[in-house]
C-alpha cells in the first residue's frame, strides 16, 4: 500500500482530514510528567492512543525529539503508532534539504530508521535534493511550497520573471511537483492555513496532489476557509493541528482533553467540506 493509498484509507475510515502534530515540549507536559524529557514517549503515546481513530495522519516533528536526545523514544513511538494505528500514515516532519549521498542518508533515516510513510522536504536545492526519497517505493514526500510563517514572503512570494507566465516562486514549486518532479506519484505540497487564498492558487496549479496544511489551531489558521480552498474529492488534504490538541489540558486528563479537541476540530473540518 502506498502513502497515498494510506491517506485515502484513513480519510475514509476515520472520516477525517485532521493530522495531529506531535511536538513534545517537556516544560508544557502535565503534572507528573512536566519537565522530564524521559517521558516524551509516554506523553506522545497517550495522545496517539486517544486520537488514533480521529485522524488522517500523525506528524511527529523530529526537532522536538532530537533536542532532548530522545531519538530512541521517537523510534519507540513510531513502532507504537504502527502497532496501534496501522491504518494511519505517519509523516516525519524533518524539512530536510540536501543533495547526493547526504540526501540518501536522510532518506534512509526517515524511511528505514524511523519507518515513516512520508517526510517533509525543502526543495530549495532542486530536484536532486528530492530524488533520493523517491527511490523508496510507496513512500511520500511533501515539499515546502507556501508556508504559514510571515517570513515565507521573503522568497516564496517573489515573482520569477524569467519563467513563462512569471509565476510566483511557490507557484513554480507547485508546478514542478505536479509535473516533471512527480515521477511516481509520490509528491505532495506544504501550504499554510494562514493563507487560504494561496491554498486555492496552489490547488489550481496542482489539482491532484495531497496538501499538508499546517497552521490551524494555535497559529490562527481558519479551518473552514482552509477546507473550502484546498479539499478536492480526488486529492486529500491533511490539516495539521499540534499545540491546541496535545496541550488542550495541563491536568491528568490531558489525553482525554486532546481527544475532545481533536474530535471538535475533525468535525469542524468535515462540516466545511463542499
Amino acid at each position: 500500500m502506498t502513502f497515498i493509498d494510506m491517506l485515502r484509507g484513513a480519510e475514509s475510515q476515520n472520516g477525517s482530514m485532521l493530522c495531529v502534530g506531535l511536538d513534545p515540549e517537556p516544560t508544557r507536559f502535565p503534572a507528573g510528567l512536566k519537565g522530564d524529557a524521559n517521558k516524551i514517549y509516554d506523553f506522545c503515546a497517550r495522545i496517539v492512543d486517544a486520537t488514533a481513530d480521529l485522524v488522517i495522519a500523525f506528524k511527529p516533528q523530529i526537532a522536538y525529539f532530537a533536542a532532548h536526545r530522545a531519538e530512541g523514544q521517537l523510534e519507540r513511538l513510531m513502532e507504537h503508532m504502527r502497532r496501534v494505528a496501522p491504518q494511519v500514515p505517519i509523516i516525519l516532519d524533518a524539512k530536510r534539504g540536501d543533495i547526493g549521498s547526504t540526501a540518501e542518508q536522510y532518506a534512509r533515516e526517515a524511511f528505514e530508521r524511523y519507518g515513516a510513510d512520508a517526510v517533509t522536504l525543502s526543495p530549495f536545492m532542486g530536484f536532486d535534493s528530492v530524488q533520493p526519497y523517491l527511490k523508496f517505493e510507496g513512500k511520500g514526500a511533501f515539499l515546502l511550497c507556501r508556508t504559514s510563517n510571515p517570513g515565507g514572503d521573503d522568497l516564496q512570494n517573489q515573482r520569477l520573471s524569467s519563467i513563462d507566465g512569471s509565476p510566483l516562486l511557490y507557484e513554480h514549486v507547485a508546478r514542478l511537483a505536479q509535473g516533471p518532479w512527480n515521477l511516481n506519484g509520490q509528491l505532495g505540497l506544504v501550504v499554510g492555513a494562514t493563507y487560504p487564498a494561496e491554498i486555492e492558487r496552489v490547488r489550481g496549479v496542482a489539482p491532484t496532489l495531497p496538501l499538508l496544511i499546517p497552521g490551524v489551531g494555535a497559529q490562527g489558521g481558519d479551518a473552514v476557509a482552509t477546507v473550502r480552498a484546498g479539499w478536492r474529492a480526488d486529492a486529500p488534504i491533511v490539516v495539521n493541528s499540534s499545540r491546541s490538541i496535545i496541550y488542550a489540558s495541563q491536568g491528568e486528563d490531558f489525553a482525554e482533553a486532546a481527544r475532545r479537541e481533536a474530535m471538535r476540530t475533525r468535525d469542524v473540518l468535515a462540516a466545511a467540506r463542499p
